[in-house]
């Protein structure tokens, strides 16, 4: 099926590694040329040269921190400049792994944790489409794909599950105010998914069990549990960027304001 992406010009935020990676490479192999943000330079400058060289399309690092609007800013329009335009925006820049959530009972949580949290996941999002929407508006077409979370729907730490509610949100106010320009606005809740963390993770849980990284993978809890899903194994990041691909594309044209789960038909997974 041809997408109707060749030629197209898109920014992943987030994306020096994990979805993100994933989903600046599913973009690249169609023909997309990409600029990859993210806050480490020498991260993206290796992931860029590995995708360019993967693809054949033109990947282009750019650092990036997205709690600062001033930043943002400048390289939403650099990027623009760059690449010749700005058709899609992929919002999936968050804090790693969750490291700085709000975590724990409500008489100890952190509130700068919290804040810091929605900082990034949610106000970078916003920062981010805010900036690129007058590009998309200019050429009368555009994408904004955001990758939230399934803690969205499940109780968990008090910013984790909160900040993807607050990604819910935006996709639909945006999706409603700049639908008749031409752009499209949806959103998609990865749950636990494998990226190039996973192994790590697995091996510690493992220690912890005493048990191997095959049987932590299997076992409650564990870090990439897939006893709590439909398809009973571990999504990977490519599939959550095959969606994210489809959604950016010519053919999802009907699609807007919508929140897709890509947790393989979860049911009490837990998520990190």
């Amino acid at each position: 099926m041809d997408l109707g992406l060749k030629g197209k010009h898109a920014l992943v935020a987030g994306a020096s590694r994990g979805i993100g990676k994933a989903i600046a490479r599913d973009l690249a192999q169609e023909g997309v040329d990409v600029v990859i943000v993210s806050r480490t330079f020498a991260d993206l400058e290796m992931t860029a040269k590995e995708l360019e060289d993967e693809t054949g399309s033109r990947v282009i690092p750019i650092a990036l921190d997205v709690t600062s609007t001033d930043q943002v800013n400048q390289v939403v329009a650099e990027a623009s400049e760059k690449l010749g335009g700005l058709h899609i925006l992929v919002n999936s820049a968050s804090l790693p792994g969750g490291s700085a959530s709000a975590v724990g009972p409500i008489e100890t949580v952190d509130e700068d944790a919290l804040i810091s949290d929605f900082d990034v996941k949610y106000v970078g999002a916003l920062r981010c489409a805010r900036a690129a929407i007058p590009f998309m508006k200019e050429q009368g077409w555009g994408r904004i794909v955001n990758i939230s979370g399934g803690n969205a729907r499940n109780a968990g730490n008090l910013s984790g599950g909160a900040r993807n509610v607050s990604m819910v949100h935006l996709t639909k106010t945006l999706s409603n105010q700049v639908g008749r320009f031409g752009i499209t606005v949806n959103c998609i809740h990865p749950g636990t998914t494998r990226t190039e963390r996973t192994p790590s993770l697995l091996a510690a849980r493992a220690t912890q069990l005493g048990v191997s990284p095959e049987e932590a993978e299997l076992a409650d809890f564990a870090p990439g549990s897939s006893r709590g899903n439909a398809i009973g194994r571990m999504v990977d990041a490519s599939e959550v960027a095959y969606l994210t691909t489809f959604l950016a594309s010519d053919k999802a044209w009907a699609i807007t304001g919508e929140i897709i789960a890509a947790g393989g038909g979860v049911g009490n997974a837990v998520y990190y």
